[in-house]
């Protein structure tokens, strides 16, 4: 089945165009090209300008695609056909932006691998996907070695060399935290990233991929349900949705310096600081993981022009500079996607920085932006914005998701365009459950008004966003029912200005049985990505709340509050 998205539509209500920024066109040209085309295009137009800094690294864009196209021929060398996945492993470093082009350019599939993610979750995405080849930090090489799926190749890539003196020495020792062994290459079919690409001569000619549309990405996501899918990706999905970026920041190429701090195996992170700003020539300033001085002494070295974001890293930002104040007028867009953002938050930042401060929505399963607020000062707080160019959307009726509604009215969010994936990984009855005559069904309450912005009201479903990242009830609970003395639990999320939600474990216990902070900490933090992990236990008298099919009212329990004993439990480890 195909859900390729014809680039000018029927026209339907858009009263967003007319709240469009001066230079922003409502219907652009999509290029048919592969995702690897605006790093070679770049690397033409712009071939010594700097592509990334990494602590004291830089590589120009001649170079950046010099390597992707080694390590391109690196895997069809080991025998990596079109079609065939390849994990990424790894935090924002330059050898991300190569492995990633790199497979594109070798006709494969880039499949990135989570480092917040616990050794459960890491089998179970490699059995999905099926990965030949992975490259990985050396520090999470425990990941991969704990799968039930092994790949063919395993390289592994490090950040000592780029290090202070004295973090290197202690490099070893954190390794050995992390992995269990000093030594890296446990498994017999490792290799060092560097020797490999030192010893391979670049590809001559891009290998074609295998189908149209050519999958490019396979993300996992729970999708609009709580059940883990594999969003798959187009070449096409994500050249349209970076054009669409390209066009609503509407600035000259090779001119901006954007820091790059989301992660790019978010969809956020990939689309906007991986792809956007190489199709733009842009200075990336790489870090490879969030920590508020840091990023602030990386803002006073580098003076970035863009800062993509999510709230808790500008809430972090905000408390820091209270203590430690930077100058932050180089910074002229911040775009916070992610969650909502908290309108003292950006009014904070916005007094510090000046800059223009838009948020957006978006989805893994829409590429993932679907709205932005306008960058020239007429943003909204509180709404996500307008559409982007080519991007339908409309509130339909939560029954029957067909019915479109009044300017004003909630319901749910239905977005098509040509961003919207081609569907769910070997699922295509949950893809047609999602997507329906080309309209992504998003899951979001949502209202617009006669401007065109667009306000979200509520979930749906009961997904929690966490910093960001989505956490779903049902498999935080599924961990939790396993604990022992755990009768039965509801996993909730609670509004906090810093993090968007927080998640919130209601636990009935058996008879006789008291609960086991610091043991049910160590569990969940053996069992659960960090996000995923309980920030609050409260301990709840009787029998929880469900409907005659056993269902669970979460929605009855966030909203009258819970019949929980006084005592309340935060977890030390949030």
């Amino acid at each position: 089945m195909s859900t390729e998205f014809h680039d000018r539509p029927e026209p339907l209500r858009n009263p967003w165009i007319s709240s469009y920024p001066k230079g922003v066109s409502a219907h652009i040209d999509i290029p048919r090209i592969p995702a690897w085309k605006p790093l070679t295009q770049s690397a033409t137009d712009f071939p010594d300008r700097i592509a990334c800094h990494f602590f004291d690294q830089q590589l120009t864009y001649k170079e950046l695609l010099l390597q992707s196209r080694k390590f391109a021929e690196s895997l069809v060398q080991r025998g990596i056909q079109p079609g065939d996945r390849v994990g990424i492993l790894l935090p924002n470093m330059p050898e991300y932006l190569i492995a990633l082009n790199g497979i594109w350019l070798a006709g494969a599939v880039a499949v990135p691998i989570s480092p917040l993610l616990v050794a459960r979750e890491v089998s179970e995405l490699l059995e999905t996907t099926q990965c030949k080849v992975i490259v990985a930090l050396d520090m999470f090489e425990s990941l991969i070695e704990q799968s039930r799926f092994l790949p063919k190749h395993l390289l592994l890539v490090t950040l000592r060399d780029r290090l202070s003196f004295w973090k290197q020495l202690v490099y070893p020792l954190a390794r050995w935290r992390r992995n269990g062994h000093f030594t890296p290459g446990r498994l017999s079919n490792w290799g060092w990233w560097e020797e490999v690409l030192s010893n391979t001569e670049p590809l001559t000619k891009p290998v074609p991929p295998i189908q149209t549309p050519a999958p490019a990405v396979l993300l996992s996501t729970g999708g609009t349900t709580g059940h883990s899918k594999t969003v798959m990706l187009s070449h096409r999905n994500l050249i349209a949705n970076t054009t669409q970026m390209r066009h609503w920041v509407n600035v000259e190429r090779g001119t901006e310096k954007l820091l790059a701090v989301l992660p790019f195996f978010h969809s956020f992170g990939l689309t906007v600081c991986g792809m956007t700003a190489i199709d733009l020539a842009t200075t990336l300033i790489l870090f490879p993981r969030f920590h508020a001085r840091s990023i602030l002494q990386l803002i006073d070295k580098h003076q970035p022009t863009v800062f993509p974001a999510v709230p808790t890293m500008i809430a972090a930002l905000n408390r820091q500079l209270k203590r430690s104040d930077t100058d932050l007028s180089s910074i002229q867009y911040c775009i916070s996607g992610g969650a909502p953002l908290d309108a003292e938050l950006a009014r904070d930042f916005h007094q510090r920085s000046g800059c223009a401060i838009a948020e957006g929505y978006g989805l893994s399963e829409a590429g993932p932006v679907t709205h932005v607020g306008p960058l020239d000062g007429t943003a909204r707080t509180g709404t996500i914005g307008l559409p982007l160019p080519n991007t339908d959307a409309r509130i339909v009726d939560t029954e029957s998701g067909t019915r479109e509604l009044e300017l004003g009215e909630v319901g749910e969010l239905v977005v098509r365009g040509p961003q919207v994936m081609n569907g769910y990984w070997n699922d295509p009855g949950e893809t047609r459950r999602v997507i329906r005559d080309q309209w992504l069904h998003t899951g979001d309450l949502a209202i617009c008004d006669s401007d065109g912005f667009f306000r979200i009201v509520d979930r749906k479903k009961d997904l929690i966003i966490n910093s960001g990242f989505n956490v779903f009830p049902t498999e935080v609970e599924d961990i939790l029912r396993q604990f022992p003395g755990i009768s039965d639990v509801a996993v909730i999320g609670i509004p906090d200005p810093k993090r968007g939600q927080l998640v919130k474990a209601l636990i009935v216990l058996e008879p006789g049985n008291q609960l086991r902070l610091k043991e049910l900490d160590r569990y969940c933090a053996d069992h659960l990505a960090k996000y995923k992990r309980p920030h609050l236990y409260e301990q709840f008298k009787g029998t929880l709340p469900r409907n005659f099919l056993g269902k669970l009212l979460r929605r009855e329990l966030r909203d009258s509050g819970s019949n929980s004993d006084p005592m309340s439990f935060e977890s030390s480890d949030n």
